[in-house]
């Protein structure tokens, strides 16, 4: 029974062990300057793209124009590239590009995935204030 109850034990610790840097932020920074920006409470995006993405090339310069405005100049944006940041899109659940989050006083507020209605977007960023 005891060895029994090892095996389980261990393979609930591997598990853990293995989803447990997709579904926590460990405290390691990936995001250079993010871990900072987090814990500063402002308003954060996190921005997912990839170069192929037609929805992406399509969110950029809304996200651009908006994060321009005086409504979002205190705003920090971080771009995470869907095809080389894998470790990123697993430590924050993301599974498809044109992902965006917002964050508000350290904690994630919403997320949208591939949107490229400009006033969506402002409404999505608008919750990071």
């Amino acid at each position: 029974m005891q060895r029994r109850q090892f095996l389980i034990i261990s393979a609930a610790a591997g598990i853990a062990a293995a989803v447990g840097p997709a579904l926590a932020h460990n405290g390691d920074e990936i995001i250079p300057g993010f871990d900072e920006a987090l814990k500063a409470g402002g308003p954060i995006m996190i921005h997912v793209t990839a170069p192929w993405c037609e929805v992406c090339q399509a969110q950029k310069p809304i996200v651009a124009s908006l994060l321009a405005s005086p409504d979002f100049k205190n705003m920090k944006k971080f771009d995470v590239d869907f095809d080389t940041q894998k470790e990123i899109l697993a430590r924050y659940r993301v599974q498809m590009q044109s992902t965006m989050i917002v964050y508000k006083s350290g904690k994630e507020v919403d997320r949208q995935t591939g949107q490229t209605d400009p006033a969506v977007i402002e409404a999505l960023l608008r919750k990071a204030l």
